[in-house]
């Protein structure tokens, strides 16, 4: 079957917070679309977000990458925490492509986009396909690494944290409101909310520096509907095992539409 070249547009979301969120939708002419979310401090044009929506692509799938708000292109300011909002977030994306006659048939999100996209089908259960790439199931770990070990003594007292890069200039902030956001964003909740007909496939790379593989034998215990790929010698980024994440991530996704197609009628 030979497929028309997609065609690539830039389309903006307006969020619920009137912010404009940027995306670049891979149009393949497919009624169905799969939405990609980046990471922390990340974007749409992450090579990781690029090589899956071309590998779809290629597939006659169509696929959106965007960027969440104060990152990338879109407006909005940059926040540590966010996770429940940026669902919602991704919930406007998919509400948009829904009143153009379309249908988000599979989300799949990296590091922090991994949280959200669970979150987002514990939280809105309209997308039956979830995959969480390399995503954090404990939210209170992973701080410290970046904020110092009495990071949360420092915020009470300053009611923030300046985190800076190695030239001493200040990358972000964080403040106390954002930082009890994650600690607040509980996942086995989250994964306890999952419809049992939500398919969920967590990849994880043995060798990831940032999430400890062990977080995603964590989601392969709780989530019903779950089926798990930890990629050996890989890193949190996949740096070079960006190959093999679309053979396993393609079929999972082509099986899902093959599922809404039978729920459809078609």
């Amino acid at each position: 079957m030979t497929q028309n070249p997609a065609v690539q547009k830039k389309i903006t979301v307006l969020n619920q917070h009137n912010e404009k969120l940027v995306g670049v939708l891979h149009d393949t002419g497919s009624m169905e679309i799969v939405v990609l979310c980046h990471g922390f401090r990340s974007s749409k044009d992450f090579n990781t977000m690029v090589n899956l929506a071309v590998a779809l692509e290629k597939e006659g799938i169509s696929v959106f990458r965007f960027d969440f708000p104060g990152n990338g292109e879109s407006e909005g300011s940059f926040q540590y925490g966010n996770y429940r909002r940026e669902a919602d977030d991704l919930h406007s994306v998919v509400e948009y492509f829904n009143g153009a006659n379309r249908k988000v048939t599979a989300v799949l999100g990296h590091s922090k986009g991994g949280n959200v996209v669970l979150l987002y089908a514990s939280m809105y259960h309209d997308v039956h396909t979830v995959i969480n790439l390399s995503g954090r199931y404990n939210l209170e770990k992973g701080i410290a690494e970046r904020l110092g070990k009495d990071f949360l003594e420092i915020i009470k007292k300053d009611s923030f944290i300046d985190v800076k890069n190695r030239a001493g200039n200040v990358e972000y902030r964080v403040t106390e409101e954002s930082l009890m956001d994650r600690l607040n964003t509980n996942m086995h909740d989250a994964c306890l909310q999952l419809d049992k007909g939500c398919r969920v496939l967590t990849v994880h790379g043995s060798a990831d520096e940032i999430i400890p593989v062990e977080d995603a034998l964590e989601f392969d215990k709780i989530i019903p509907n779950h089926k798990l790929h930890i990629i050996e010698g890989a890193n949190h980024c996949y740096t070079s095992h960006q190959t093999e994440l679309t053979p396993v991530i393609l079929p999972f996704i082509k099986e899902g539409l093959q599922h809404s197609a039978v729920e459809l009628g078609h």
